[in-house]
């Protein structure tokens, strides 16, 4: 497996598209290397602050839109 390096640069949009939610960003992705004391792979996705925040909130509106399309028996949380 291929592991990478993604540092967001800036965040360009956020939308949900038939049961996904879409993040367009400007990112620097690099091939990473696997290190001796890595026991399995993983890809790291570096975001600064502030975008974190942004996107944190960006998130739950999408999410709180989600939420208005289910009817009222299912948003209860109940399953």
């Amino acid at each position: 497996m291929k592991t990478y390096d993604i540092e967001v640069q800036r965040l360009k949009s956020l939308r949900h598209d038939n049961g996904m939610i879409e993040i367009g960003v400007d990112a620097l992705v690099l091939p990473r290397a696997l290190r001796d004391d890595q026991t399995t792979p993983t890809t790291r996705l570096r975001v600064p602050v502030e975008h974190a925040r942004s996107l944190l909130i960006l998130l739950k509106q999408q999410i709180a839109e989600l939420d208005k399309l289910q009817p009222r028996s299912r948003r209860s949380g109940r399953c």
